[in-house]
């Protein structure tokens, strides 16, 4: 059985002036292929922008991918990368659904009657 995981953002909070994002909602929902299993994770991320800066993107010009970029920065631990980052929770949120199912095909419901 295969554990997909889905990254989304759910909410932001703007600047209207210039459309400097400043804060944004997301979560990490992996799940076996029947969606019996599951395993979450989710939180807010501040940021700080520039809105002078090259590589500067305004609210209306977003893309999900960009945001969950920025999310993954600015949740890594250490020395750890982004990309190292969202691996480690798609790994640990993975585990917990392998072992719900794990701990499922243990186990039986029913009576003996």
């Amino acid at each position: 059985m295969a554990i997909n995981t889905t990254w989304s953002v759910s909410d932001m909070t703007h600047v209207d002036a210039d459309g400097g994002v400043i804060l944004a909602y997301w979560s990490l929902i992996a799940s076996s292929d029947a969606g019996d299993e599951t395993a979450t994770e989710g939180g807010k991320a501040r940021f700080t922008y520039d809105a002078s800066s090259s590589d500067y993107i305004a609210y209306a010009s977003l893309k999900e991918s960009d945001v969950l970029g920025w999310i993954w920065e600015a949740n890594k631990e250490g020395d750890e990368t982004a990309s190292e980052y969202k691996a480690r929770i798609e790994a640990e949120r993975t585990a917990k659904v392998q072992a719900q199912i794990d701990r499922a095909a243990t186990q039986a419901t029913g009576v003996p009657w």
